[in-house]
């Protein structure tokens, strides 16, 4: 099997594309004709969030897609989150993005943050204090929010549930009321940011991980790491396949944002099965950053010391 038509099975017993199309930060005006492109040419994973702004563009490529006969809606694995704003009002968030994705269900719905913000706040979906940080509802915990996704379970709505961006600590915390185990936790995820501990947790409770800024987010920064450019010299391929299939090769599914359609492509036919000599070499990589303390996370979102974030990225 190629390394891009692989599946991993979730704990629901339903399978995730192992590659995915990422959207966050693509420009208004260029989604749908990405998303519609990348489904031409095989993806079957595709992901989105409310606060990205471009449900609506994701929604109209699928639609092309399917009007043009490419692919069937059970074909396709759809990723949408409930964003901050929305922790108190669950059902809403969800309508919300059904109804700018015109989808009857989703595959996935994930909380995008553990974090609660103020929904009667000055903007519906980044509300801010009058010093200009965000207006946080600290009473608010993301157990509760999550007993509020377990009821859309079984709705006909929602296939699976998950959670984003969630460390041990909250992990551990939700776990200890859940009564739905977390089907994903998606997370930031390179070679310079591997995250193992998140990684080994959450392969023992049986949630699956899924990558996002797997090139180390916008400028490719980790296209010149030594390692990286050493496997993909190598292997005769670029660094940006040695990035997306390290993920795959770990077992964790991988969002590889673009809107250009070569390289929508080449993300998607270039990928390959690392060796064991490769795993390794990018490991000691990581272990080396792990040894200096000096991990690098790129998205650091203004809320971020609330998760325990470094002052410094």
């Amino acid at each position: 099997m190629a390394a891009a038509d692989i599946r991993f099975k979730l704990n629901t017993g339903a399978e995730i594309p192992a590659l995915g199309l990422g959207t966050w930060q693509s420009a208004p005006g260029e989604v749908a004709r990405a998303v519609s492109h990348a489904i031409k040419v095989g993806y079957r994973h595709i992901d989105t969030a409310l606060c990205y702004g471009n449900e609506h563009e994701v929604g109209q490529g699928i639609k092309e897609a399917i009007d043009a006969g490419i692919v069937k809606r059970e074909e396709l694995f759809v990723t949408t989150k409930l964003w901050c704003s929305y922790h108190a009002r669950v059902e809403e968030g969800l309508e919300e993005s059904l109804k700018n994705l015109g989808l009857d269900y989703l595959d996935l719905f994930l909380m995008h943050w553990p974090l609660a913000m103020n929904p009667k706040g000055n903007h519906p979906i980044f509300p801010k204090l009058a010093d200009g940080s965000r207006d946080i509802d600290h009473s608010h915990s993301h157990v509760t929010t999550w007993k509020s996704m377990e009821k859309l379970v079984g709705n006909g709505k929602v296939r699976a549930i998950g959670v984003s961006n969630c460390s041990v600590p909250y992990l551990e915390a939700l776990l200890a009321e859940a009564t739905v185990i977390p089907a994903v936790n998606q997370i930031e995820n390179h070679p310079s940011l591997p995250q193992q501990e998140i990684v080994d947790f959450c392969n023992q409770k049986g949630i699956h991980i899924t990558a996002y800024s797997p090139l180390g987010s916008t400028g490719s920064p980790l296209f010149t790491a030594e390692p990286i450019v050493a496997v993909a010299e190598k292997r005769g391929v670029t660094p940006a396949t040695v990035l997306l299939s390290w993920h795959i090769a770990r077992g964790s599914s991988v969002l590889a944002k673009s809107v250009t359609p070569s390289r929508i492509e080449a993300n998607r036919t270039d990928l390959i099965k690392l060796d064991a000599e490769d795993v390794a070499t990018i490991k000691k990589y990581s272990d080396s950053l792990a040894a200096t303390k000096s991990f690098t996370r790129y998205v650091f979102p203004p809320f971020g010391k609330d998760f325990g974030f470094p002052d410094k990225r």
